[in-house]
């Protein structure tokens, strides 16, 4: 090459290097102030932020969304590429251009801002036009798949992909790593870690499959699921072995529940949240007659509750149509801890029937038979208003009062004598109490100091008597008598009175 051919060269390429930068600093032209886009090939130009208008090319890279099509939206396009800071580039506050270059050296391309008036155009320029968004777009698919190698390399879940031969094209690091783990040796494309059912999983839906070593008892649980692709089948697996503990630790609970449960004799029956039967012990069957097959079956509330209608063993309703109303009432109390009710059934036999809420908005209902315990009460009352009869027909006045001087029973000669009635009042009446109304309508003695301490004495006794006189002159026989547990019977009897017994008894004794 002589001197004048180099010389020749090294012009023309400065000539073709000052048009090109001629090329990237030429004024934009303005119609009325404003810039305007030209024959570029990638330009977008700005108003107060927001993109009014694009090239054809430049066009061809808003997303179809128009979710970034702003200022903000498309800085970001540009930001991996170009030497822009990598905070939120703000729009330029003075007319002027800047110009930016590729943060790789092998890239020609240059990114230039420039503003005028209140737009701002941005142009993607290079040597050569008709490649700058092709190139802009390989760009953009480079740093996507960076990303999703990134996103890929940090997955903590497997991820593979099968042939249709079944055997494993493609996977990711964690696949790898739990391979090792498990079988010990690099994944092998024709011996699958998961062994998946046939036929092939349902797409979208997981299934739990177990995986373990061939030497180790020891199995893992897997959530696999399926997703088609257009290139594709592609497996996911979550680890699930916290959830199969939990399950199987939840079966030994409810299973130590219902052995607890089996011996006692009240009967318990879980609803869940869905109002569907859980949990029942044996005693539920044999208090209802309910079958285990029906119970079994995990039956709905209303279901239960229906069955037990059927069965009579329940009350029947006065309004059929009601029913279900009078249901939806009692599961709204029992969830509130409010339903307690006693259901007396036309067996003769008598239920009371609990409704307690339990966690997670589960309700339970104890059923308990209480035949005997209703039957005990009503012949302790009827034993009660015997006695109380008996009382109430004798002559003398008889008031009893417990170790602590409380007045218990009281006939009704006791309460005319008196003019007393110690069932109307809403606080205990005492000895005490009592001695004040013996006081009052008596003449002063000190017999009542004396049977109010015989009546609060503890330890041994024997029976007390007494002589008082009342402001009517009656003369009255006052006799203390112990009882049980501490108790004390005290009577009145008018000396009169008890003269006339005692002749009627001489005259019965002599026939």
């Amino acid at each position: 090459m002589t001197l004048v051919d180099a010389a020749v060269g090294l012009g023309f390429g400065l000539l073709t290097a000052a048009i090109f930068v001629w090329w990237l600093m030429r004024s934009p032209s303005s119609v009325g102030g404003h810039l305007q886009l030209e024959n570029e090939p990638l330009s977008f130009l700005f108003e107060d932020g927001h993109l009014i208008d694009a090239s054809n090319d430049a066009e061809k890279l808003l997303p179809s969304s128009g979710e970034k099509s702003d200022w903000k939206g498309i800085i970001q396009m540009f930001q991996s590429r170009f030497l822009l800071s990598d905070a939120d580039v703000p729009i330029p506050d003075r007319d002027g251009i800047e110009y930016f270059g590729a943060r790789e050296p092998s890239d020609s391309g240059v990114l230039g801002i420039r503003k005028h008036g209140d737009r701002v155009r941005l142009d993607l320029s290079g040597p050569v036009k008709s490649d700058t968004v092709e190139s802009h777009k390989v760009h953009l698919m480079k740093e996507e798949l960076k990303l999703l190698n990134a996103a890929n390399s940090v997955s903590p879940f497997p991820v593979w992909q099968t042939e249709n031969t079944g055997h494993v094209g493609w996977h990711n690091p964690a696949y790898k790593e739990l391979y090792q783990k498990i079988l010990g040796h690099a994944p092998k494309s024709d011996h699958p870690l998961f062994r998946l059912p046939d036929p092939l999983l349902e797409v979208g839906k997981p299934r739990r499959i177990p995986v373990s070593a061939p030497s180790s008892r020891h199995t893992q649980w897997f959530d696999v699921q399926r997703m088609n692709t257009p290139i594709g089948d592609f497996y996911s697996a979550v680890d699930a072995n916290a959830i199969v503990r939990a399950e199987a630790a939840q079966r030994n609970f409810v299973q130590t529940l219902a052995k607890t449960f089996a011996h006692l004799p009240i009967g318990l029956a879980i609803f869940d949240e869905n109002r569907q039967l859980v949990l029942f012990n044996p005693a539920v069957i044999d208090l209802t007659g309910l079958g285990a097959d029906f119970l079994s079956a995990r039956p709905s509330l209303l279901s239960f509750f229906d069955e037990l209608r059927n069965q009579r063993l329940m009350p029947e309703p006065k309004n059929y149509n009601s029913w279900r109303q009078q249901i939806a009432d009692l599961v709204a109390a029992a969830a509130d801890g409010r339903y307690s009710e006693t259901w007396t059934l036309d067996s003769g036999r008598t239920y009371r029937v609990n409704g307690r809420p339990h966690p997670d908005g589960a309700i339970a209902f104890l059923i308990e038979d209480i035949t005997a315990e209703v039957s005990l009460t009503r012949r302790f009352r009827a034993e009660l208003e015997l006695g109380q009869s008996v009382l109430d027909n004798l002559d003398s006045a008889v008031a009893v009062f417990s170790s602590t001087g409380v007045l218990t029973v009281s006939n009704a000669a006791y309460r005319t004598m008196w003019s007393v009635d110690p069932d109307s009042s809403f606080a205990e009446v005492t000895v005490i109490d009592c001695m004040r109304d013996w006081q009052d309508s008596s003449h002063p003695s000190p017999v009542w100091g004396e049977l109010r301490d015989f009546v609060l004495e503890f330890g041994e006794r024997a029976t007390w008597h007494a002589n008082v006189t009342r402001l009517s002159d009656e003369h009255l026989n006052v006799d203390a008598v112990p009882l049980v547990s501490g108790a004390t019977m005290v009577r009145f009897q008018s000396v009169e009175s008890a003269h006339k017994e005692t002749l009627a008894d001489t005259q019965f004794s002599s026939n």
